[in-house]
C-alpha cells in the first residue's frame, strides 16, 4: 500500500507538472498572436536582433520615419559593412542612414545580444529604446535585456516573420518545433535572469 501511495503522490505531481507547462505554453502563444507594436512617440535609440526575417527591414523602417536617433543592430556577423545591410532596405535612404547606423559584431545569442546592445546604450546616454525582433522570440529578449539593463526601459516591436502561421502552429512540423524550443528557452531564460549580470 505505501508503494501505490507513492506511485500515486508522484503521478499526481507528474500531472501537476504537466498541466502547469502546458499552461504556461497557452499563456505564451497567446501573448505571442495578441502582442502588437505598440507606439507612443520616438524613443532614443532602435536595437534590431539579427537572426529572423523582416527584422533590419522593420529597423530601417522604424529609423526613416524618426523613431529612434540611432539604430544599433545586434549579432552582425564579421565582415559585413553598414552599406551591405543598407542594401536590404530603401538606396535611396542609405546616405541618411550612414550617419545613425551601428552594428555590434560580438553577440552570437540573446544573452550577448541583450550585454552588447545594453553596453551600447549606457555608453550613449540613450534611457528608452524600441526592441525589435520576431514576436515568438520577444518576450525572452526582454528577459534578457532588463537582466542586464533594469533602469532602461524597452519598448517592444514584434515582427512577425515570414513562414510562421501562429494561428496554427501545432499543425506544422517547422512552426511547432520552433514555438516549443522557444518556449522552453523562455522558462530556462526566466529562471536564469537573476543571475545574467
Amino acid at each position: 500500500m505505501k508503494h501505490l501511495d507513492k506511485f500515486a503522490k508522484l503521478f499526481l505531481a507528474l500531472m501537476l507538472a504537466v498541466s502547469l507547462w502546458l499552461a504556461g505554453l497557452y499563456t505564451f502563444t497567446r501573448g505571442v498572436m495578441t502582442n502588437a507594436p505598440q507606439y507612443a512617440g520616438p524613443a532614443d535609440a532602435i536595437v534590431v536582433l539579427t537572426g529572423g526575417t523582416k527584422r533590419l527591414e522593420t529597423g530601417f523602417e522604424m529609423l526613416g520615419k524618426g523613431m529612434g536617433k540611432k539604430l544599433f543592430v545586434s549579432g552582425v556577423h564579421h565582415g559585413v559593412a553598414p552599406d551591405d545591410l543598407m542594401a536590404r532596405w530603401k538606396r535611396k535612404n542609405a546616405a541618411k542612414m550612414k550617419c545613425c547606423v551601428v552594428l555590434g559584431f560580438e553577440a552570437d545569442d540573446t544573452l550577448g545580444n541583450a550585454r552588447e546592445a545594453t553596453a551600447w546604450l549606457r555608453k550613449e546616454g540613450y534611457k528608452t529604446y524600441f526592441l525589435v525582433t520576431s514576436n515568438y522570440h520577444l518576450r525572452r529578449a526582454i528577459l534578457a535585456f532588463q537582466a542586464f539593463a533594469p533602469e532602461l526601459s524597452p519598448l517592444a516591436w514584434p515582427v512577425e516573420p515570414e513562414g510562421i502561421d501562429m494561428l496554427n502552429w501545432w499543425r506544422d512540423p517547422v512552426s511547432r518545433s520552433l514555438i516549443l524550443r522557444e518556449y522552453t528557452k523562455y522558462i530556462a531564460g526566466f529562471f536564469r535572469r537573476p543571475f545574467a549580470s
